[in-house]
């Protein structure tokens, strides 16, 4: 398996009609400290590249290789990850894909998004159960800059990243049309927000994820330590910032070039919980470990807070993940490795 370091891109997060807030709320120690083991879970004929996400709808599950030579996109069976098939081709003609960065379930249908064709597309489940078809295509607004994650807020409605740092997020009809732009980046620097808002927005690049059924939009940094959540239903905004603090970042020609650590890579709103993986090495202990020939990429710990930002609990890990599916009701995450061959595990949170 081929493994890569982080490549920074650009910004995110949102505002539910709500002001960005002057400053955050520090958070430290987690209340509880939890040690997670993995079970490998046996996967036939698929062999991965970089398995970024995985997604779980039902008995299907999804897995996306952001580096796959030809099909980005593998379906399973669950729980037995027997395979299904193969979507998201790699290519040049009008119906491949150039790049995927995200993908999400919506009831039956998969949408992923290819920001290098600044678009997104349905698959719907077909009657047998046993492929998706591609069956519908959004092209984004060319006032939308390089779209680098996505979140389906309802039938007729996506939430984009505003990666140029004028706001936080835009709201997408299921034409690709920009309908609004909405939020600030909450950064407390100040010359930065003033002279260099595209260089702050890539340092503020961010992993995102909503749950329509409490109305939550979270937001973790690639860079630094911030967490912000947004609930839609009342217009509540709140911010928190752990101890390696906001996004450290140079100017250089323009864009923001990362000075200080690795941040989150992957988060989760579930109907009760967010949960994110966090790295916490700075690019200097990044350098120094490839220099040894250590190129393992991804996060050792998952944070989980409650729908307002309190903290509840931290999980280690000894080795490093990069995606996950929480299942609550099962008691269980499923998280992708992508520094092993087989790069899918199932953890017991051993609480239900």
């Amino acid at each position: 398996m081929k493994t890569c370091t982080n490549i920074l891109l650009i910004v995110l997060l949102v505002s539910a009609c709500a002001s960005a807030p002057e400053k955050g709320i520090p958070y430290n120690d987690f209340p509880v400290t939890e040690q997670l083991s993995g079970q490998t879970m046996p996967l036939d004929t698929a062999i991965f590249r970089f398995p970024y996400r995985i997604r779980i709808q039902g008995d299907t599950v999804a897995i996306l290789d952001l580096h796959a030579p030809d099909y980005f996109i593998q379906l399973f069976h669950y729980p037995d990850f027997s395979y299904i098939a193969s979507l998201g081709k790699r290519g040049d003609s009008p119906e491949d894909m150039l790049s995927v960065e995200n993908i999400r379930w919506d009831g039956n249908s998969l949408w992923v998004l290819d920001s290098n064709k600044s678009q997104i597309t349905r698959f719907g489940l077909s009657l047998s159960g046993d492929s998706l078809l591609r069956e519908e295509v959004v092209s984004l607004d060319k006032e939308i800059l390089r779209a680098l994650d996505f979140v389906v807020y309802d039938d007729s409605t996506f939430i984009i990243p505003d990666y140029s740092g004028e706001s936080r997020f835009c709201w997408v009809d299921r034409k690709g049309k920009l309908l609004r732009k909405m939020g600030e980046i909450p950064s407390t620097n100040e010359e930065a927000l003033m002279q260099a808002r595209p260089a702050l927005a890539q340092a503020w690049r961010s992993f995102i994820d909503y749950n329509p059924r409490n109305g939550v939009l979270a937001a973790v940094t690639q860079l630094g330590e911030i967490l912000e959540i947004y609930n839609l239903k009342d217009s509540t905004h709140v911010v928190r910032i752990g101890p390696n603090g906001e996004p450290k970042f140079k100017v250089s020609e323009g864009y923001g070039i990362p000075t200080g650590i690795m941040g989150f890579c992957d988060v989760q709103v579930t109907n009760d919980a967010i949960y994110a993986v966090f790295q916490g090495r700075t690019f200097k202990e990044i350098a120094e470990a490839a220099q040894k020939g250590d190129m393992t990429d991804g996060g050792r710990y998952i944070y989980v807070f409650n729908l307002t930002g309190e903290l509840l609990r931290k999980y280690e890990l000894d080795y490093a993940i990069y995606g996950m599916f929480v299942d609550e009701q099962k008691g269980t995450i499923m998280i992708t490795d992508v520094n092993r061959d087989e790069p899918i595990l199932e953890h017991d949170m051993g609480r239900t």
